[in-house]
């Protein structure tokens, strides 16, 4: 049987890169690390991780035992919230959501749960996808409101890591532009017709996006504004500064100053959805709320 606290330390090797800074959260010595690892190594009669000047990386081996640590670790915290949770009397709940799904979504579904449920503690984290799926995956929420751009879903079928999705919203990307711009009365169009036009950027995802695109299409991407919020970055839109690429849940259409252009195919777009665990009893309220936003979705303008 593999030792649980060898695990733990190969954990945290995986997470900080080094063995010294390893020893260094685990309050023990670099060597006492270094044995740990050994000897997990020779109980398994693989290496676990590969050792250089740059620091240490996890092997295929290596990984796949995070990984499984990592599930560990997840159904020890879950068990302790659930004891806890018990002698208490009361239960808590928490969603990770990015801003824009949370700040449509949440509210009303929110406020029917909290009315429905007042002895449920609801707690609300604000994180992108690369962020939210680790919490769930960690056991420290309980299920994420995410999504991902053209590309392979967050969570595959059959994969390690103890992670659902549910599809919720297809969230098209549109153009928008200053009011008084010659492309403001089309009723779609092309990115290449904006090749040479500034770009004011919304999500740093949007802008990974576009430099793809205009790399693909042979121009250079012009950015005259960067932000991390859609709705900044459509006033400065509205100011002059440029044009903008926003999901379809994100148009400030009440924007004075504004134009909202549709892309032509292939149209870009993020795929909303909501990570939950699997392969465990998850907290008893998450199908729920996994229900609750699905009927938001289906009443979100356009669907």
């Amino acid at each position: 049987m593999i030792d649980a606290h060898r695990l733990r330390v190969l954990r945290e090797v995986a997470a900080h890169g080094s063995f010294n800074r390893a020893a260094a959260a685990l309050l023990l010595t670099p060597s006492a690390v270094s044995q740990q690892i050994a000897a997990l190594e020779r109980q398994l009669g693989t290496p676990v991780v590969t050792r250089s000047t740059r620091g240490v990386a996890l092997t295929e081996p290596g990984r796949l035992l995070v990984e499984t640590a990592e599930t560990i670790a997840a159904e020890l915290r879950h068990a302790r919230e659930r004891i806890d949770e018990l002698a208490s009397g009361r239960g808590r709940l928490t969603v990770a959501t990015f801003t824009s799904g949370g700040r449509v979504l949440l509210p009303g579904v929110l406020s029917r749960f909290v009315a429905a449920h007042p002895q449920v503690e609801t707690n609300v984290v604000e994180r992108e996808p690369e962020d939210s799926l680790p919490l769930v995956r960690r056991g420290e929420a309980d299920l994420a409101v995410a999504y991902h751009f053209d590309g392979p879903l967050p969570v595959l079928p059959g994969d390690r890591t103890g992670l659902s999705w549910t599809p919720l919203a297809e969230d098209p990307m549109s153009v928008a532009l200053p009011a008084a711009h010659p492309l403001a009365g089309r009723a779609s169009v092309d990115l290449t017709e904006l090749a040479e036009q500034p770009w004011v950027i919304g999500c740093s995802k949007t802008e990974a996006f576009l430099r793809g695109y205009a790399a693909a299409a042979g121009f250079g991407l012009r950015v005259s504004g960067s932000t991390s919020d859609y709705h900044l970055a459509q006033a400065l839109t509205a100011a002059g500064l440029g044009v903008s690429l926003v999901p379809s849940i994100c148009l400030a259409r009440e924007t004075p100053g504004l134009a909202f252009v549709p892309l032509n195919p292939p149209r870009p777009a993020r795929y909303i959805g909501i990570a939950t665990r699997r392969r465990r009893q998850d907290h008893p309220l998450v199908p729920i709320l996994v229900e609750w936003l699905r009927e938001a979705a289906e009443a979100l303008p356009g669907r």
